[in-house]
């Protein structure tokens, strides 16, 4: 197995980015195929340091470029500020690039910026991947980091959603097996605390009962 990172993506890869702790062998949705099979390559004309941007994602639809420099430049002197707006219809897509004037000014912007509330939004902020990231694929080829619970295609090893520790499986050997026989186990000596219970509650009624007969004929 390859070796388990217990919080961040260091390189990109779809299938191991599509599992909630790295071990996946089988890409679980088609998304995950298509980026397997997609070939990306960052736009040449983009201009700005990668390693001084950031991405500020889950914005609010109406939140303008003056409001969120305004927000983020308390971390650090913004250089170039970019919202990416649809070519159609020239709304929001909710995410914005923004280039600081050093790296440290950037680091200190994804430390701090997690949590930050922007117009009633809270946002997400990220060091840009495109540029960086070795063997990166955005979300619209498959890829990505992060995304969200109802869309069935949460991707892990970022920020929002790191890895967690591995999911014990089956085909793991006799650790699954272990596991699964002291899970029986447990199980079968519950129901046998259980039944004895019950049988200790229905043998006093009885007995009350048998208790409460004789009482009556003496009585009499």
């Amino acid at each position: 197995m390859e070796s388990f990172s217990p919080v961040f993506i260091d390189t990109y890869d779809p299938l191991r980015a599509g599992s909630i702790d790295g071990t996946d062998e089988n890409p679980h949705d088609k998304a995950i195929t298509r980026a397997l099979q997609a070939k990306f390559k960052p736009n040449k004309f983009v201009q700005g340091k990668p390693q001084c941007t950031v991405i500020v994602s889950r914005l609010g639809p109406n939140t303008t470029e003056e409001t969120l420099v305004k927000k983020m430049a308390e971390f650090g002197d913004i250089v170039n500020a970019r919202l990416i707006k649809d070519l159609v219809t020239g709304f929001s897509k909710c995410y914005c690039f923004i280039e600081y004037k050093d790296d440290y000014q950037a680091r200190n912007a994804v430390r701090n910026g997690r949590d930050m509330i922007i117009d009633d939004y809270e946002v997400l902020v990220e060091q840009e991947k495109g540029r960086l990231m070795k063997g990166w694929i955005p979300r619209r080829l498959g890829g990505g980091l992060g995304g969200k619970r109802e869309s069935g295609q949460l991707r892990f090893g970022g920020i929002d959603r790191p890895f967690r520790r591995p999911i014990l499986k089956q085909n793991d050997g006799f650790k699954a097996n272990a596991f699964a026989n002291e899970h029986s186990e447990r199980h079968d000596s519950s129901k046998r605390r259980e039944d004895r219970k019950i049988n200790r509650e229905r043998h006093d009624y009885k007995r009350e009962d048998r208790s409460r007969d004789k009482s009556y004929y003496r009585r009499k």
